[in-house]
């Protein structure tokens, strides 16, 4: 790729000429116009592997026959199906487990195993982990993503989902897990899990962000 500007990219553009292949709108700093032959190339063959190819087809065929049709749960429970999963790992925040054990029982209502490890696991105590004083004020012990990766890896789990992990601790819990992992809920303790809701409020309530305060 040869971007002539690095500093620019999609979000400087917004026109979304490449969902239709509108080059006469691509702008000299498009990242579609220029991806040279031989990346796309390769792009294209790591579609074609097995298990990509397998996520590709079932992903669009959940989109065409039911876009705007089903919740996030209903597509998670489809595409699992689809994918052929038979167990699935939960990897919960403790401040989500009501909605992890409701999940949970949807999810054995529609015939799979489910197996969670919830973000305390293993009461590791913060000072153990080389966490400063100053940063204990909301309990002792760590949240744990880590551990909960590897307790899920030795479930052997077909498909992962994270429900609410912290900010950072997602980072790490995705680094560790070997499976397929997806995203239920996003924590967002301010706005009730609706992380983009600032996205949309920045014109008022927000505003301030847009300020860098």
């Amino acid at each position: 790729m040869t971007n002539q500007d690095p500093c620019r990219s999609c979000i400087d553009c917004g026109r979304k000429a490449c969902q239709k292949s509108n080059e006469a709108l691509y702008p000299d700093y498009c990242l579609t116009k220029n991806t040279s032959e031989e990346q796309l190339s390769r792009i294209k063959d790591a579609y074609k592997e097995e298990y990509n190819n397998a996520v590709m087809i079932q992903t669009a065929k959940i989109q065409a026959e039911y876009y705007e049709k089903l919740t996030r749960v209903e597509e998670t429970i489809l595409f699992a199906k689809e994918m052929g999963a038979k167990k699935i790992g939960i990897a919960t925040c403790t401040a989500l487990l009501k909605e992890s054990i409701t999940l949970a029982k949807i999810l054995r209502a529609h015939g799979f195993q489910v197996f969670s490890a919830c973000c305390k696991v293993g009461a590791v105590d913060k000072k153990d982990v080389g966490i400063p004083e100053e940063f204990i004020k909301h309990g002792p012990n760590i949240c744990n993503p880590i551990m909960q990766a590897q307790i899920l890896n030795e479930e052997k789990t077909d498909l992962n989902i994270v429900m609410g992990l912290c900010v950072g601790h997602d980072v790490l819990f995705h680094k560790y897990i070997k499976g397929p992992a997806t995203t239920m809920v996003v924590k967002d303790r301010v706005t009730g899990h609706n992380p983009a809701a600032p996205l949309y409020t920045t014109h008022s309530f927000y505003k301030q962000l847009l300020n860098g305060e």
